[in-house]
Formats: structure tokens, C-alpha cells, sequence
């Protein structure tokens, strides 16, 4: 009889994918076997032609939920003697092209036991099956198999082993699998040492009476509070130094968020999709007084659904124990701020000896497992762009380290990112693996981070790189380290401007080949110049970029100092119509105000930059919305947020200048804003005014050049008032917009931009 080898490439380790062949195959009366190994799966069947042909047709159409199939390919073998039946071989090392999948919240099926009393596992934290439950937290190396992974210091029982070896069963070979009898175990913990009794029904009692509890999730610690307790809030602020950065709330369902937030189709989507991510949501009027202190002077609140059984277990404590999972769909009170449990700029812990050490500074108890987290992996954010599509913030837990198919293969490159909201890139063949969110590299404990991540990709895949890239700036870490790792590996090391490096991140993930304009809008990069960039049109073609205009340049007073004190920046906008003598008294309240004006006015030599992000805090401060921030980007998110609750004029007048060596102007329209304008209004005239400038500019450059296709990337296109705009603008004027889908449009998805240059760079 017919017989054939397939190999299957993609996410099919720990996801389900034997027992589903193993199934398949039975019902198909097919013979053979099936094995993981280090290219993904490799299965041998034997039997009818109809039978092969309808076999290969439903892996594809009916696979797990949690897998991902990139290849399949199918060689016939010569026939021989029919074995009998069909069986699932031991894992096999090597090979280079195998994936992990990314953790997922807990299933529908999993729910149900956890909820039923008679159910073995009635309200076990850490019930999993192939479908749901940690995966790239957990894993050292591939193939993905139980001893690769924490799991592997659990043996399981007899129950839990007979599961694991069943074919048939969901919990075959779903290597955290384990019960109260055999595997992990909760432990609740304050500055007096272990808490005695139920650690979930203490916990709940410890968060009602305002405690801040450190709460051990997939990828690291959330330090939790009461949502509605305004002094628990303001207590986990100060205690963390977040005096008004937004934070994030979970919710049982959607249903619990309706009087706080608007949710449409497909943010509801997100929130409930497996990856269970941080979506942005529109505020309802209410929301700032039903939960005080949140999420001060932004539109948007940022909501979360649980995604470990133990979160539903706290919620499920709160809602009175009820059986099944009826209540789940039923609106509950409980709304607990998650925030990343870690000293301010340092990475999420991960570790429960580094969790119990933040008492007392940071929480009041610490609710803990005996499960190691291998990778930390931050949550991920997401809000709904324009034109019905999701755009990561930050992309981590859920989402990393799912592979971004690129156009062509290439030889591995090694990026590693940008100096804050770092992330790095490993290429393997026509695939990228971004890693997750690691943060700014201003703290030591960061670039230690930066460094384990590299190695820990590079041994998870199973990939060496050819060539090193990196930021075009010296001094940051991240170069710092790609010089040390292309001398110790004695490979190529490539420096990527900043801004080009944003437009190759979305050519990169839209597999997009040719030459496009790219307009790239951001706080500050190092240009090719030495000066400081960051409002540019670019024409990018593979591995080259040609700057072709820039945003006029504003005066940066106190260099990086201007970024948190945007007051400064409305003074160098202010002397730039030679208005310095404004400066004190519209900043009484800047001690450095009057010796400022004194030097604009006296002409002293200071830095240049084309940066939007500037601009933002120029517009900001002139409005009286922002003198000084507390962190990045804080200016330019209460400006979007006073333009979304008041609206945009349909017909903005045009306050722009484009001059003859392409330089957008944007200093009428700081001049109509510093006239007095309500706060509210201005913020609303001065995105509406952007968008149609930035618009005017690409189009007239694009009709010179004949180009049709606007790249539009960097941090300030996280501005969903300007993506939006921008992407409609552009259409009425005959382009069409690209722009960041798969990962974040400002510094977190740069290192996806350095590998994709990188590899056109070297294949020349």
C-alpha cells in the first residue's frame, strides 16, 4: 500500500498535535507513527491513496486550537510490509526549525473541572491540558518535553501519568500536567512568614481590607490591589514610584467592564482570545469615580481578563464558590489592579525568594508557587487600530515567541533593539522570533536581562547567528553588547539607524519588498548626521534609506532633561517666533525659566531636533496640559486624551509650511495654540492640523517620486487619533498606509527593523 513521510513545521509541540494525528489516523484505518523532534513533527503513514490524501487535508483543516501549521511536506517512501496500527514514538533532538508555542489562558474544558466539586481537580491552581496553560515560560529546550521544562522536579502520580500516556486523553503528553497530589503548590506568605489556612480565600480577605498582594502568574509576579480601594491605589503608587502612570485591571468577564469602559466587537475579541492580552478601552463617563486613581488624565483604561487558574480562583472566591461555570458570564464586583511586580525600571520578578523580599517595601503578602518561571514575560498590550485591526504596544506574554514569517529567507541575524522598551530579533531562515517586552536599558539589571534573553532564544531555537545588528548609536547598551558578541563570535556587526529600522519593522511583517516611503515619528534616534531625529521622511529600499525632509527643528534645552519637562520645549518653540520674553511668565512656577529665556534669547549654541515626540510636549505645555511628566510620553497621551473626548474639527485650517528643501513647518499651529485656546479644543485642533500636515508633505513627496505605498512607524504612531487620521488622509490623497500589525510601532518592534536590514544588508 501507499506509504509517505510528512513533516510538519510550526507550532506543534505541546499543543495537542500527537494525540490529534493519533486520533486522525485512526479513523482514517492509516498505519504508521508519529515523533517529536527538533524540526517540529515527522510523521510515516501507510495505507490508501484517498486515505493519505484526506489525512493531510484535515491536519490542516482541523488541528488544535493551539497549533500552528508553517510547512507541511509529504515525500513518498517505498512501500513495505504493513505495520500494525498506529503508534507515537519518544522525541528525537536536533534539527533546527522546530517552534514553541506561547502560553494561553485556561480552556473551556479545564474551567469546567476546576468548577465541578465532584471533579479531581476542584479548584487546583495549575490544572492544564494540551490546549491551554504555560508554554515558552516553562521550557529550557526544545523538543518540547516534560524534562525540558520546570515541570520536570514534579513526577506525576499514577492518575496524572495514566493521563499523559493516553492517546486518547487531552492531558496526553501535556507536560505541565499534574493534580494537588503531584504537582505545584500554593503558599501565602507575609513579613511574619507563612500564613496559615486557604491561601486563596486569604488572599481574597487580605485584598478586600486594602493589602497590596505580590501574586506569582505565568511570567512572573503582578502586584495586586482592589480596583475600587482609592487608598489601596494610591498606597501601590507610592510604594512603587508610579505616582500617575496608568495601571491595569482584571476582570472576570467582559460583562464586569461594561460600566467602565466601551468595548466593541473586536476589542472583546481580544480580551477573550487565548493570549488574553492588556486591551485599551475607551472610558465610559464614570469610570475615573467608580475607580479612582487608576488611570488619572487618559481616555483609556486598560483591562485584562483572567488567564491562570489561580486568577480564577480569586474570583471565583469572591463570587461565593458557586458550581459549574455559570457565574462566568455573569457581571462581578471584584476588579483588581495587576501591575508588573518590580522596583521601578527593573525587570518583572520572577523568582520567589525576589518576591518575598519586597516585603515590606512594596506588598503586604506574597501569594507564591513551587513552579520555577524559566523566561520572564511581561503581559502583553494591545489597543484596536484603524481599519479593524489590533496594534501591539508591547508584545509579550501570549504572543512571544510566535514566529513573524518574513518575505525570504536569509542568513540568522541577531538584533538587538533599541535602548528603551528594548526587545531583541533572532532570524531563523524566512522566520523571525521577537522576544519579549525587556525594557529600557538604563538599569543594569535590564542589560543583564538583554543578554540572558539572547542566549536563552539562541538555545531554544537552536540557532548560532551569521551577523550582529544594532541601533546606530554607540553608546547605547544594546550596540555596546552586539560589538562584544561580533568580537567573541567573530561575526559581522551592522549599525541600523534608528528611524530606518522603524519602517523595515513593518516592510519586515507586511513582506513587503519594494521601495516605499516611510514616515517615521518618534521622541528621539541618532540620524545618520549625529543630530537627534525623529520626525522623518525617509525612501526606504531594502537595506537602504535616504532621508528626503525633515520636521523644522526646535531648539532641545537640557538635552534628554526637555523629554520630562515639556514647558522647556514650549520655550523653544516660543523663541523660535522670537517671543522669549513670554517664557517666565507663562512658567512661573520653573525656577529655570528666566535664565532659560535669557539663554535663547542671547543665541547660546543648543541641540537641534527634528522629533514629533518634541513637538507633542511643545503642544502640550503650551496648552497648560503638561509642564513637567512623570514618564514617557506622558504629555502626549493626556493631549490625545482631551482630542478623544473632544473630538476633531471636520475642517481644520491648514497651519503648516513646507519649504523648498522639504522641511514641515509645524510652528503656525504652535503659534495657534500658545493664543490661548481652551485646553481641550487646542488638543483637538493640534492632531487635526498634524494629520492633514504630515498627510500634505508624504503626498507631495510621494507624486515627486512616483511612489504609491506610505510607511507610517515609531512611537508616535501609537497615537490612535493619528494612526487613524494619518491612515484616512492618506487615502484621500491616493496612498495607501502601512503600518505596524504584529508588533509595536515604536522602539519595542525596532529589533525586528535592525535583523530585516540586516539580512538584505549581508545578502547583497
Amino acid at each position: 500500500m501507499p506509504r509517505e513521510q510528512l513533516t510538519v513545521r510550526g507550532i506543534v509541540q505541546g499543543v495537542g498535535f500527537r494525540p490529534f494525528v493519533y486520533r486522525l489516523a485512526g479513523e482514517l484505518a492509516l498505519s504508521g507513527w508519529i515523533r517529536n523532534d527538533g524540526n517540529g513533527v515527522t510523521i510515516e503513514l501507510q495505507g490508501g491513496d484517498a486515505a493519505l490524501s484526506g489525512f493531510a487535508e484535515r491536519l490542516l483543516s482541523e488541528r488544535p486550537p493551539l497549533a500552528r501549521i508553517d510547512q507541511l511536506l509529504r515525500q513518498p517512501l517505498p512501500e513495505q510490509a504493513q505495520p500494525d496500527g498506529f503508534s507515537i514514538l519518544a522525541s528525537e533532538s536536533g534539527g533546527a526549525h522546530a517552534a514553541i508555542g506561547a502560553d494561553s489562558c485556561t480552556c473551556d474544558a479545564c474551567l469546567a473541572e476546576l468548577f465541578d466539586p465532584a471533579n479531581r481537580r476542584y479548584r487546583y491552581p495549575f490544572i492544564n491540558c494540551t490546549d491551554c496553560g504555560p508554554r515558552y515560560t516553562l521550557v529550557r529546550h526544545l523538543p518540547y518535553d516534560r524534562a525540558q521544562t520546570s515541570m520536570a522536579v514534579f513526577p506525576q502520580c499514577p492518575a496524572c501519568l495514566a493521563e499523559y500516556r493516553n492517546p486518547l486523553h487531552r492531558r496526553f503528553h501535556a507536560e505541565p500536567n499534574a493534580c494537588e497530589h503531584c504537582g505545584p503548590e500554593l503558599a501565602l506568605l507575609d513579613a511574619d512568614g507563612p500564613v496559615a489556612g486557604d491561601a486563596v480565600a486569604e488572599t481574597l480577605a487580605r485584598l478586600r481590607r486594602g493589602e497590596i498582594v505580590a501574586i506569582k502568574g505565568l511570567g512572573g509576579f503582578h502586584l495586586a490591589c482592589d480596583a475600587r480601594n482609592a487608598a489601596a491605589v494610591a498606597r501601590l503608587r507610592q510604594r512603587k514610584a508610579r505616582e500617575e502612570k496608568p495601571l491595569a485591571i482584571m476582570a472576570a468577564n467582559s460583562a464586569s467592564l461594561a460600566e467602565l469602559a466601551r468595548i466593541d466587537e473586536l476589542s472583546g475579541r481580544l480580551l477573550r482570545s487565548p493570549q488574553r492580552p492588556i486591551v485599551l478601552l475607551p472610558k465610559t463617563a464614570g469610570c475615573d469615580d467608580a475607580l479612582p486613581g487608576v488611570a488619572p488624565d487618559v481616555a483609556w483604561l486598560g483591562a485584562m481578563l483572567p488567564y491562570t487558574p489561580l486568577h480564577y480562583l480569586l474570583l471565583h472566591e469572591a463570587a461565593g464558590r458557586p458550581d459549574g461555570t455559570s457565574w462566568l458570564a455573569e457581571p462581578q464586583s471584584l476588579l483588581l489592579v495587576m501591575t508588573s511586580a518590580n522596583p521601578r525600571g527593573e525587570p518583572l520578578i520572577t523568582r520567589n525568594e525576589d518576591a518575598r523580599a519586597l516585603l515590606p517595601q512594596l506588598a503586604d503578602a506574597v501569594l507564591e508557587h513551587n513552579r520555577d518561571i524559566v523566561t520572564r514575560c511581561d503581559d502583553s498590550v494591545l489597543r484596536v487600530g484603524c481599519h479593524g485591526h489590533a496594534q501591539f504596544l508591547r508584545r509579550g506574554r501570549g504572543y512571544t515567541p510566535c514566529a513573524i514569517g518574513l518575505s525570504r529567507g536569509g542568513p540568522p541575524v541577531l538584533a538587538l533593539g533599541a535602548h528603551l522598551k528594548n526587545t531583541l530579533c533572532l532570524t531563523r531562515g524566512s522566520e523571525a522570533f521577537l522576544s519579549q517586552h525587556i525594557g529600557d536599558l538604563d538599569r543594569v539589571a535590564n542589560c543583564r536581562a538583554l543578554e540572558a534573553a539572547a542566549g536563552h532564544l539562541q538555545t531554544l531555537l537552536a540557532t548560532r547567528p551569521a551577523f550582529i545588528a544594532h541601533d546606530l548609536h554607540p553608546d547605547y547598551f544594546s550596540s555596546r553588547l552586539a560589538r562584544e558578541l561580533s568580537e567573541r563570535l567573530n561575526i559581522p556587526a551592522l549599525a541600523v539607524q534608528h528611524h530606518h529600522a522603524h519602517i523595515a519593522a513593518i516592510l519586515a511583517e507586511q513582506q513587503c519588498d519594494e521601495t516605499v516611503l516611510g514616515l517615521a515619528l518618534d521622541g528621539v534616534g541618532l540620524g545618520d548626521d549625529g543630530g537627534a531625529w525623529g520626525g522623518e521622511l525617509l525612501m526606504v529600499d531594502g537595506a537602504h534609506s535616504q532621508r528626503l525632509g525633515h520636521l523644522s527643528t526646535l531648539a532641545l534645552p537640557g538635552g534628554d532633561r526637555a523629554a520630562r519637562e515639556p514647558w522647556r520645549m514650549a520655550a523653544a518653540a516660543l523663541h523660535g517666533w522670537g517671543a522669549d520674553e513670554e517664557i517666565p511668565a507663562r512658567f512661573p512656577h520653573e525656577a529655570a525659566a528666566p535664565q532659560l529665556a535669557l539663554w535663547l534669547n542671547q543665541g547660546k549654541a543648543l541641540t537641534r531636533t527634528s522629533s514629533l515626540g518634541r513637538h507633542f510636549d511643545a503642544a502640550a505645555a503650551l496648552l497648560g496640559i503638561a509642564a513637567r511628566t512623570s514618564f514617557e510620553a506622558q504629555a502626549a497621551m493626556r493631549l490625545e486624551g482631551l482630542a478623544e473626548r473632544h473630538g476633531l474639527p471636520p475642517k481644520p485650517p491648514r497651519l503648516h509650511q513646507i519649504d523648498q528643501d522639504n522641511h514641515l513647518d509645524l510652528t503656525p499651529l504652535l503659534r495657534q495654540l500658545a493664543s490661548g485656546m481652551p485646553p481641550a479644543a487646542g488638543a483637538a485642533l493640534f492632531h487635526a492640523c498634524l494629520i492633514e500636515a504630515l498627510a500634505d508633505w508624504a503626498a507631495q513627496t510621494a507624486r515627486r517620486l512616483g511612489l504609491r505605498r506610505v510607511a507610517c512607524g515609531g512611537g508616535c504612531l501609537q497615537n490612535a487619533i493619528l494612526a487613524r487620521g494619518l491612515h484616512a488622509a492618506l487615502g484621500r490623497r491616493g496612498l495607501s498606509m502601512l503600518q505596524a500589525r504584529l508588533v509595536p510601532a515604536g522602539d519595542g518592534g525596532l529589533a525586528l527593523g535592525q535583523a530585516w536590514v540586516a539580512q538584505r544588508h549581508f545578502n547583497q
